[in-house]
């Protein structure tokens, strides 16, 4: 649910107090499920830049025992996924994770991880295969054999057909939602000019505003033009200069993103996106593709050629005016996706 419709966009659009702010409309209060964060030092191999010590820090909601699922989104998703009593902030998945959610803590244990290199201090190329094989890694410092369930959007979804590619034996079932077997090259080079911005930011030595015009860019390739025609109104004059309707809204954007994401994070995680390759056949555990028809970054016809080349999949197609971004605003049609997926395998 959006703040601001057209006739309030178009007003003031280049006031810096008017922000247009998305705001997850099922977000629901903490509930008081069984919530703990740690971390756990492991030695990786990175497929890119070889041996290295990294920290994995990771949040668990619900009771080790019951059946376990990973939860893992875009890059700028993290170990926080829904709000408990013990860490009461809103998280990145509310719609998902929560009580009567389609991922309830009181039936499932829900794990989220921080993906290596979000905290900036690894600037390293960092490959999806080293974020799975981190995955495996905690799964062991945890006592835990297998995950009964990987739901994985966007990069998440990436780096779960990773995981099922290299340790399928760990892994009873996937749900890729926005993700597929490789980066689409057009996607490729809209991610490679965001990394242009922030490189034009760094040498005006303010890497943060680099970082806000990359969010910015990326949030036009997250969402649809027929959701901005709605949205937004015509572009203004005001003090002197011409505005466009989603000026605000970006900018609200950027700086948001900018002040949470190190330059080195955004560079090296936006850059393991492209990195992506992976062979379905070389994946045994059952599938759900889930794809969004007006996904502007991972096209239709990569969803079904992924569908087709698995050994075992079901192929799911949404349509949603928020193209990329509709696993996080598209919230009843996931939520049944997701259920259904998990019923398949008899998880709550």
């Amino acid at each position: 649910m959006s703040l601001t419709s057209a006739s309030s966009a178009s007003a003031a659009p280049c006031s810096p107090s008017v922000h247009f702010e998305d705001v997850a409309a099922s977000f629901a209060p903490p509930v008081p499920f069984a919530a703990r964060r740690g971390e756990v030092t492991v030695d990786l191999v990175l497929r890119h830049a070889g041996a290295h010590r990294v920290t994995v820090r990771y949040e668990l909601l619900g009771q080790l025992g019951a059946p376990v699922v990973c939860v893992a989104g875009g890059i700028s998703a993290h170990r926080h996924a829904a709000a408990s009593t013990a860490f009461s902030e809103p998280g990145w998945w509310d719609a998902q994770v929560g009580s009567g959610r389609a991922l309830d803590p009181a039936r499932v244990a829900v794990l989220a991880f921080d993906w290596v290199g979000a905290d900036g201090a690894l600037d390293v190329v960092i490959d999806p295969t080293d974020q799975a094989d981190a995955l495996a890694a905690l799964l062991d410092a945890l006592e835990l054999d297998a995950l009964d369930a990987f739901v994985g959007s966007s990069y998440g979804a990436m780096v779960g057909l990773q995981f099922a590619a290299r340790h399928g034996d760990r892994l009873r079932r996937l749900v890729a939602i926005s993700g597929t077997h490789r980066a689409h090259p057009y996607a490729s080079a809209w991610r490679a000019l965001q990394r242009q911005a922030v490189a034009l930011g760094a040498l005006q030595c303010d890497e943060a505003h680099g970082v806000a015009l990359a969010r910015q860019l990326a949030m036009l390739s997250y969402r649809t033009p027929e959701e901005f025609d709605t949205r937004f109104g015509a572009a203004t004059v005001a003090n002197g200069r011409v505005c466009v309707g989603a000026e605000a809204y970006l900018d609200h954007c950027g700086a948001t993103y900018a002040a949470r994401t190190p330059a080195a994070a955004f560079l090296r995680l936006s850059e393991s996106i492209d990195l992506q390759a992976i062979e379905p056949e070389s994946i045994a555990v059952p599938v759900d593709v889930v794809a969004i028809a007006q996904d502007r970054l991972v096209p239709l016809d990569d969803a079904r050629e992924l569908a087709g080349r698995l050994r075992d999949a079901r192929l799911h197609v949404l349509h949603s005016p928020y193209g990329h971004d509709a696993f996080l605003k598209e919230p009843d049609a996931i939520a049944r996706i997701i259920r259904d997926a998990l019923a398949q395998e008899g998880v709550a």
